[in-house]
């Protein structure tokens, strides 16, 4: 097992998983900070294989944490190119953990959290999507969608998010809207850039659909 894989928490581990649900935490995090999601996510669902994943590479922001690509100097110009050069890796990562769980795309759902959610949503613009459901967290984008996206895309966001304005998600679900993905945005007054509890009250009916 790979180091990455290893550093991971597996949050709920069935004897026969039906489905997997796969947490990506932000960029200079650890995988310990999605644990209360994956606890939300393992409540709703006793048959479901919840994993906490390690970004990984060494976080060049934050001493302890955890990154898929750098954060340093990016740009609306270059934050594309690091996203492309993560993607083998983290759809590697995807296809792991799909493996250990038994399932297959149909059956699997990645929740991202800020950088997190961008490796999420870009990783479901090919028809041949890792996973059948993304759960973007405050996240983006690197350039938006030119082609309807293979997956169920469950955009989040707090109203008072300073890191990713909550115009980013608006314009995305707006793309969505326009190439005729299946997709839905909710925004929680009140709320930051971090996962909250009323992000997912709001998620709650929208899996169930």
């Amino acid at each position: 097992m790979s180091a990455t894989h290893s550093a991971s928490i597996v949050i709920r581990q069935p004897a026969h998983p039906q489905r997997l649900v796969l947490l990506m935490h932000g960029v200079g995090s650890v995988p310990q900070s999605m644990q209360g999601v994956g606890a939300w996510f393992a409540r709703r669902d006793a048959q479901a294989m919840v994993v906490s994943v390690a970004s990984p590479q060494p976080s060049d922001v934050s001493a302890a944490g955890l990154q898929w690509f750098s954060v340093r100097g990016v740009t609306e110009d270059n934050r594309r190119q690091r996203v492309d050069a993560a993607m083998p890796l983290f759809l590697q990562t995807v296809a792991h953990w799909r493996e250990q769980a038994g399932v297959d795309a149909a059956r699997t759902l990645v929740a991202g959290f800020s950088q997190g959610a961008i490796m999420a949503l870009e990783a479901a613009k090919s028809d041949q999507a890792p996973a059948a459901t993304i759960v973007a967290i405050a996240g983006r984008y690197a350039e938006l969608p030119t082609a309807k996206p293979g997956a169920a895309i469950h955009l989040l966001h707090g109203d008072a998010d300073g890191v990713m304005p909550m115009a980013l998600a608006h314009a995305a679900f707006e793309r969505l809207q326009a190439l005729g993905a299946q997709a839905t945005l909710d925004v929680a007054p009140g709320v930051g850039h971090q996962p909250d509890p009323r992000m997912f009250a709001l998620l709650e009916p929208r899996l169930r659909a």
